[in-house]
């Protein structure tokens, strides 16, 4: 697989730096160009702007910014680019200017230089014409703003070489984008559902059956948005939108563009958005707005399905990361029901005298949210949910049995290695399966999906196949759980581990207090547990949670076999985490709670502050968590309290209010 350490870039505008920021600031080398230096300078500025206003709002260091400013080199020569690894080209959507500038790198690069269109227009596979060798030539579609949003549209050419497609995976992640797989077809995925519908917006109001504000309001209270369609329009520019949906044209009549879209796009002007807040809308206004912006969005998904542009989860993850909707249309399809789904689509298809799509049958709309890919002996297991952190719950639990048995029993498998996209190796379970489930008085179901998960840990944990867990991001409670039942911990150097239950009401039922304790010993383990403290890759090496920090750029090739596992690291205990572990094993939590001051092991600031910062936490869970560990019965014994505990209050209030701080009152 190719490595890829210097990118290119063409096209200094708003796309083009945005992504060449992007790419700098996750320490690639970039060269940013354009046709003249003062549209590099400008490019250039932009992104420095945009790094100071992060510095203003707490999000970089001074330090990063500098950095990310080095890796930047602008040109207006592209026979500069011959040093990249990677080329993508950001210029304006004009199909004759693309296929001019990738002649001239054609002619320039070196042959398996890797040449990729951000495009959100034209086909991949006619461009990749303009170049000799097609095999290097793929489609990589970033969203605006392109160093913030994490999706990336990955589309393989028909000539695209696997090589460079899985290149271009790797990439992505190394690149900090959260990528999805399309066919090489107009709109791809996301512009294929989305351009539409803020067409059909649009068409809604040219009927003057309702007016902007309303269907601005049904919109963002219907897909759980920060702005309707008329406002997204306006903020990325209304001939955008015309141009895109100008391409889409070929799909038949429902894709026709709207003229009072062209009207306005010819204009110049933004649309009136009118008073969104205070818009009236009753039920017969809401009701058509639903049925029209829901149904143009489950017919094309329909479409989409059935000519195999991508797959459910992709479509639905476009959704969610790309144009950050709250619910994807596979959740809004499942959300709506099945002949709910098929009266909206119908209604469309009938509206626009379209055949009725075949992806429309509910078994389309299955949605993989664990993969496994096998590669000799070697077997990855990825948690592929990035929209929601990898968070556990049944249906993630579920398909992490079913790929985990599928690796072990394959009698060609030595290893497998689990790993995460996105943030997140797994950021825990999905806090709202616990809610709506406390709400519903089903707390037998909460303990079903504990125990399951033991019995799915227990498996891992005993496997006779040789178990990886790599880091690549955040690993909390059940995601830190999951980790330890490894038999080798390799984090990358931004991997963060916490058990953070404690201060949500509850303690970790997955195996925390028993494995932590087996590889950590009892009086660490409780210091992560009743504090709730995030630390990095290098304490937890520090402290042998984990045993060994794996360089990003090594990390597909280790995956791949092509570098071998690193060797275990011994934890090597400073003096003041052996401090740590001797004041959490020498004093129970109450005498904790109770605010200790003198000691033989912190100074009595420290000790204090340890004390402030447990006595934050549930008491109830905190005195179980306790008890578990000196008790160390093994995982079984998380279950005997777990009904209970989720029952308090405390679990409730802690679970409902994440992210906020909460006052527990130890019933």
């Amino acid at each position: 697989m190719k490595k890829i350490n210097t990118v290119g870039v063409v096209g200094a505008g708003t796309m083009g730096s945005a992504i060449a920021q992007k790419f700098a600031q996750q320490g690639f080398k970039v060269i940013l160009a354009d046709r003249e230096m003062k549209y590099v300078e400008k490019g250039i500025n932009g992104i420095k702007d945009i790094l100071n206003q992060g510095v203003e709002r707490g999000l970089f260091s001074a330090k990063q910014v500098e950095l990310t400013v080095l890796n930047i080199t602008g040109t207006h020569q592209l026979e500069r680019l011959k040093a990249c690894d990677l080329i993508v080209e950001a210029i304006f959507e004009n199909f004759d200017a693309k296929c001019e500038l990738f002649r001239t790198l054609d002619s320039i690069v070196d042959q398996d230089t890797i040449i990729a269109t951000n495009t959100s227009s034209f086909s991949v596979t006619e461009l990749s014409k303009s170049i000799s060798n097609p095999a290097r030539f793929i489609g990589l579609h970033y969203f605006y703003h392109a160093a913030k949003n994490r999706l990336v549209e990955i589309i393989p050419g028909k000539e695209t070489s696997l090589e460079t497609y899985k290149t271009m995976q790797a990439f992505s992640v190394l690149a900090g984008k959260d990528a999805i797989t399309t066919a090489d077809t107009y709109g791809f995925a996301v512009n294929r559902f989305f351009v539409p519908w803020l067409n059909e917006a649009v068409r809604l109001y040219e009927e003057k059956r309702v007016t902007i504000p309303q269907v601005e309001k049904v919109c963002m209270k219907l897909f759980g948005i920060g702005m309707g369609p008329f406002a997204l329009m306006n903020a990325t520019g209304v001939p955008i939108a015309y141009h895109a949906q100008k391409t889409l044209e070929v799909f038949g009549n429902l894709y026709l563009t709207c003229p009072l879209l062209q009207k306005q796009a010819e204009s110049g002007n933004p649309w009136d958005l009118g008073d969104i807040e205070n818009a009236v809308v009753s039920s017969e206004p809401e009701k058509l707005i639903t049925e029209r912006m829901a149904g143009i969005v489950f017919f094309v998904c329909s479409e989409i399905l059935a000519e195999n542009v991508c797959s459910a989860a992709d479509l639905n993850r476009g959704a969610r990361i790309g144009l950050r909707w709250r619910l994807g249309p596979i959740d809004l399809m499942l959300k709506f029901g099945v002949e709910e789904v098929n009266r909206l689509v119908k209604k469309i298809a009938e509206l626009y005298k379209m055949e009725l799509p075949g992806g429309i049958q509910v078994q389309n709309w299955h949605m993989d949210y664990v993969s496994l890919e096998k590669d000799g002996a070697l077997a990855t297991i990825t948690m592929s949910r990035p929209e929601d952190m990898n968070a556990l719950n049944e249906t993630v639990m579920a398909q992490l049995d079913q790929k985990f048995s599928d690796a072990e029993a394959d009698p060609a498998i030595s290893t497998i290695f689990i790993t995460g996209t996105g943030k997140a190796f797994v950021a825990g379970a999905d806090i709202r399966f616990f809610v709506k489930n406390m709400k519903a008085g089903k707390l037998k179901d909460i303990e079903l999906f504990s125990k399951f998960g033991q019995q799915v840990y227990d498996k891992i944990d005993h496997s006779a196949k040789n178990v990886v867990a790599v880091l690549n991001g955040l690993a909390l409670g059940g995601g830190l759980e999951l980790a330890l039942c490894a038999d080798t911990i390799l984090a990358l150097p931004q991997a963060v581990m916490a058990f953070p239950e404690t201060g949500i009401g509850i303690y970790p039922g997955l195996g925390g207090t028993q494995r932590t304790a087996q590889k950590i010993g009892k009086g660490l383990t409780k210091y992560l547990i009743y504090t709730g403290q995030f630390i990095n890759s290098t304490i937890a090496l520090e402290m042998g949670l984990i045993d060994a920090i794996i360089d990003p750029a090594d990390l597909f090739d280790v995956l791949h076999g092509y570098k071998a596992i690193p060797e275990k690291r011994k934890s090597n205990l400073s003096d003041h985490l052996k401090a740590f572990n001797s004041f959490f094993d020498q004093y129970s939590v109450n005498e904790i709670l109770s605010g200790i001051s003198e000691n033989d092991f912190l100074p009595v600031e420290e000790a204090q502050q340890l004390s402030k910062k447990t006595g934050q936490k549930a008491p109830l869970a905190l005195q179980t968590a306790e008890k578990l560990i000196n008790e160390a019965s093994g995982c079984e014994s998380e279950l005997k309290e777990l009904t209970r505990i989720f029952a308090t209050e405390d679990a409730l209030t802690g679970l409902s209010s994440i992210g906020k701080r909460v006052a527990f009152i130890g019933r």
